[in-house]
C-alpha cells in the first residue's frame, strides 16, 4: 500500500526558489520510482520579500498548512534589506520553531575523503551538532530591554524543554552506534563553570544520562568545543548544546566541511519537523541560476530519513541515505561543483549529477 506525505514546501528568497525546485523534483523522481510510499507537495508564501509586500513574513495560512503537513521544505529566508520595524531580520524559520514547539536543531558535520577542507588531517569526520532551537538566548527575541545606558535579553532554560532536548540526543547517538556510524557517545557543551543556567543545563543532561548506561556522556565548555572542533573533530558523535551556542558552532561546522553550501539541517520537535539548508538568501546572484543546490537536497535527504524513521517506512530511510551519498559523490569528484565549490557547474547541472549517480546507484 502506497503511504502518502504531505510537505509544506517554503521557497524561500532570493536564491531561495532556484534550489527548492530541483530538489523537489529529485523527491518526485524518488516517489515515482518507488511503490510505497509517494508526496503531496504544497507551496505556501512567507519570507522578506512577501513582508515587503503584503506586512506579513508568515501568513496564518501558510502557518497552518505547515501544521497539518508531515514535514516541512524550507529553503533559504530573509533580504538584507528587508528588516522589521526595530530592525531585526525577517526569520519565520524561527517563529515556526517556536510555533511548533521544533526544540532539537540537528545539525549534521560530516566530511568524506575527497572533500575540500581547510583542515589538514584526512581522517573522516561525522558528527551532529544538536542546537535547542526555542529557548536558551533567543528566548527573548523580539522583547528584550532597551534603553539610552542598557540593553538587556534573557537567556531562558527549562526543565521541561531540557529533558525533551536531551533524550533526543541521546536516542539518535543510540540509532547512530546501532547503524555503524557513531560511537555512542553524547557531549554536553556549555559554560557551567560560569553560568548557573548552564550549570543547571548540566545537571539536567547528567540526569538524562543516567537513563543510558550503554553510552558514553561527557562534558565540554564551549569554548574548549570550538578548539577541538578544529584539531580534533573526528573525536566527536553527537553534541547538544543551548540555542546561541549552537548557532555559532554549527557555522564553524559548515566552516569544516568547505562552506553553509553543504550544511543541511533539521528543527525536530515531537511531532513536526523543518528541513532547510543553514545558508542565506544569496540575492546578489538571485536569477543566475548558479547557486550551490546541495545544502538543500542534503536537507531533503535528512527529511526522507525522519520520515522513514517516524512512519516506519525502511525504503525512505535507505531513499534518504542514497541521497546523501550521492551528493558526497558529486562533491568528491569535484567535475559538477558549483563555483564556491571550485566548480563551474551551475545549479541545474550539479542537481542533474546527483539525480544521475541515484539511478546509476539503483
Amino acid at each position: 500500500m502506497t503511504q502518502k506525505f504531505k510537505i509544506a514546501v517554503f521557497e524561500g528568497d532570493g536564491i531561495g526558489p532556484e534550489i527548492m525546485a530541483p530538489t523537489v523534483a529529485i523527491l518526485k523522481k524518488f516517489s515515482q520510482l518507488r511503490s510505497d510510499y509517494t508526496f503531496e507537495f504544497n507551496t505556501v508564501p512567507a519570507g522578506a520579500a512577501h513582508y515587503a509586500t503584503t506586512g506579513e513574513s508568515l501568513p496564518e495560512a501558510s502557518l497552518q498548512t505547515a501544521k497539518d503537513s508531515d514535514a516541512i521544505l524550507l529553503s533559504a529566508m530573509g533580504l538584507p534589506s528587508v528588516r522589521y520595524e526595530d530592525g531585526t531580520e525577517i526569520s519565520p524559520q524561527i517563529d515556526l520553531r517556536k510555533e511548533l514547539n521544533l526544540y532539537a536543531g540537528v545539525r549534521p558535520v560530516r566530511i568524506s575523503r575527497g572533500q575540500r577542507t581547510p583542515l589538514k588531517s584526512e581522517a573522516e569526520v561525522d558528527f551532529i551538532l544538536i542546537r535547542e532551537s526555542t529557548e536558551g538566548l533567543f528566548h527573548s527575541q523580539g522583547s528584550g530591554e532597551v534603553s539610552d545606558t542598557v540593553a538587556r535579553e534573557t537567556l531562558q532554560i527549562s526543565r521541561e524543554t531540557s529533558e525533551k532536548l536531551f533524550k533526543f540526543s541521546f536516542e539518535l547517538a543510540r540509532l547512530r552506534q546501532k547503524s555503524g556510524r557513531g560511537q555512542g557517545r553524547v557531549t554536553c557543551v556549555d559554560k557551567a563553570n560560569v553560568f548557573r543556567a548552564f550549570a543547571f543545563f548540566r545537571a539536567i543532561f547528567d540526569e538524562e544520562a543516567a537513563r543510558y548506561p550503554e553510552l558514553i556522556a561527557d562534558h565540554a565548555y564551549v569554548d574548549a568545543t570550538a578548539l577541538w572542533m578544529v584539531e580534533k573533530p573526528e573525536s566527536f558523535d553527537v553534541l547538544v548544546t543551548e540555542n546561541m551556542f549552537g548557532d555559532i558552532l554549527s557555522d564553524l561546522g559548515a566552516g569544516l566541511m568547505g562552506g553553509l553550501g553543504l550544511a543541511p539541517s533539521a528543527d525536530i520537535g515531537d511531532t513536526a519537523a523543518v528541513f532547510q539548508p543553514c545558508h542565506g538568501s544569496a540575492p546578489d546572484i538571485a536569477g543566475q541560476g548558479i547557486a550551490n543546490p546541495f545544502a538543500m537536497v542534503l536537507s531533503a535527504a535528512m527529511m526522507l530519513e525522519w520520515l522513514g524513521i517516524n512512519h516506519n517506512q525502511p525504503t525512505m530511510v535507505g531513499d534518504g541515505t542514497l541521497l546523501r551519498l550521492a551528493v558526497e559523490a558529486v562533491v568528491a569528484r569535484g567535475v559538477y561543483t558549483t563555483r564556491d565549490l571550485g566548480g563551474s557547474a551551475n545549479t541545474e547541472q550539479a542537481c542533474a549529477a546527483v539525480l544521475e549517480h541515484i539511478l546509476e546507484s539503483l
